[in-house]
């Protein structure tokens, strides 16, 4: 037993792990019998860590948001564009004017041009690769609109759960609560437009279906023929005019009195690609509901039948397939809105996401302040009556950051290898790879 006595224990503590155990295979069976005691050091745990941050969106195309509705600006960086792609401050600038304030007598007044500056990422009009920083100036802060407010929590809006999540005040704007933050969103979006469009021909357009009790009949807009000139005839984006004029009423009717409304906006994507989305967590419409509840003020979100499909069966609402004069498997009918097991199946996919009223009106409400006691609060500075016609262009942004991800994730993933021709299709427009979207 001398050896078990004279053996040291100090090599295998200063071993790696790996060496340690791999030298045992050479002591003698009787020495591993032996009284040999081996001292292990236990580590300290590492701290756990929660990423909570919550202002980036997207795996490979991902987009984060930055600013406040009142501080110096808003805006927002892009890391995963592909290289190449011609850019410029006005493909950004088209979508953010849809976006802007002050458009129209039922927006509002808030004067804001909302120019884009982009700072990185795009040298001699095209983009290279790296991070693309996006920058839009605040010009009308109108920090003084907010001075009640800065002790009184306003009526459904953010200010109380800002304050029960962070323990800190941020009153001017909401803070990050503003729709003034979907300025970085939509910004991105026109860039994620851009690339769907060059590279599968992929259309997003999105309208006003509804205005508080003026409701647009879904067989009125032929969303195989609609365009953004329809969208665009009006001040309320509503493609028929004869349900706009009905909407601009209703809208006008709250505006004066210091009240508001609420909306759903229809949203739809013609020539998506095929195979966007991935089981089981990752469903093309799971990620589609979140993106588009991420926005401001919206309460509700269907797909294809949504909740109208409840009241068919079985044999009413299945979509049956049929071979195309082009040999493409569609589908006679369309009820579940171009998505079928969480994947695209190449029909339209359409959508309706529900705003609720806006929350800050002017009308005198009942709330509490930061200390708990009860008053009665009138919210002051720019609001706009119902959160359209600005939300369409939020809407269609947010479907186009989702596809775009989807898109890449798809490419990276099944068509690493060709493409079984037998099963599957080409994602990208005839002669055009994704190293060779036109400059």
């Amino acid at each position: 037993m001398m050896a078990s006595s004279s053996l040291s224990t100090k090599p295998f503590l200063s071993a790696s792990r790996t060496d340690a155990f791999s030298g045992l295979r050479y002591l003698h069976s009787h020495l591993l019998r032996s009284s040999l005691h081996i001292s292990i050091p236990t580590t300290t745990p590492k701290k756990l860590q929660i990423q909570t941050a919550g202002s980036t969106h997207g795996n490979y195309f991902r987009v984060t948001t930055f600013g406040e509705s009142l501080g110096g600006g808003v805006g927002c960086v892009i890391d995963g564009c592909p290289p190449r792609l011609r850019l410029s401050e006005a493909d950004m600038q088209f979508e953010l004017d849809r976006r802007r304030p002050g458009q129209s007598r039922i927006t509002t007044p808030r004067k804001e041009t909302d120019t884009c500056q982009i700072l990185w990422g795009v040298s001699e009009g095209v983009t290279t690769g790296t991070p693309i920083t996006v920058l839009v100036p605040n010009t009308d802060q109108r920090g003084h609109d907010y001075s009640e407010m800065s002790i009184a929590y306003r009526p459904s809006h953010a200010d109380a759960t800002y304050d029960m999540k962070y323990g800190v005040r941020a009153v001017q704007g909401g803070g990050r609560s503003s729709a003034r933050e979907t300025i970085g969103r939509v910004a991105a979006g026109a860039v994620a437009k851009k690339i769907l469009k060059s590279l599968a021909g992929t259309e997003i357009l999105a309208y006003v279906s509804q205005v508080h009790k003026v409701v647009l009949p879904e067989d009125v807009i032929d969303h195989d023929t609609l365009t953004l000139d329809q969208i665009e005839s009006n001040i309320v984006r509503c493609p028929d005019t004869e349900y706009a004029d009905k909407m601009i009423d209703a809208i006008d009717a709250v505006r004066v009195r210091g009240n508001s409304i609420g909306v759903v906006v229809t949203c739809i994507v013609r020539s998506c690609p095929r195979g966007l989305g991935s089981p089981v967590f990752d469903k093309l419409e799971a990620q589609l509901a979140k993106a588009v509840m991420s926005l401001p003020a919206t309460k509700g979100f269907e797909i294809g039948s949504g909740f109208a499909g409840c009241f068919l069966t079985g044999s009413e609402h299945n979509d049956e397939f049929f071979t195309d004069e082009h040999g493409r498997i569609r589908t006679r009918t369309n009820r579940s809105g171009g998505i079928q097991g969480g994947i695209s199946n190449g029909e339209i996919i359409s959508m309706r996401i529900a705003f609720k009223p806006t929350a800050t009106i002017g009308k005198k409400k009942h709330t509490v302040a930061r200390d708990k006691k009860e008053m009665e609060l009138i919210a002051r500075g720019c609001h706009d009556p119902c959160v359209v016609p600005r939300a369409v262009p939020m809407v269609e942004a947010m479907v186009a950051l989702v596809l775009l991800d989807q898109l890449m994730a798809q490419h990276g993933q099944c068509n690493l290898f060709p493409i079984n021709p037998n099963l599957q299709e080409p994602m990208f427009l005839p002669g055009l790879e994704p190293n060779k979207v036109p400059l």
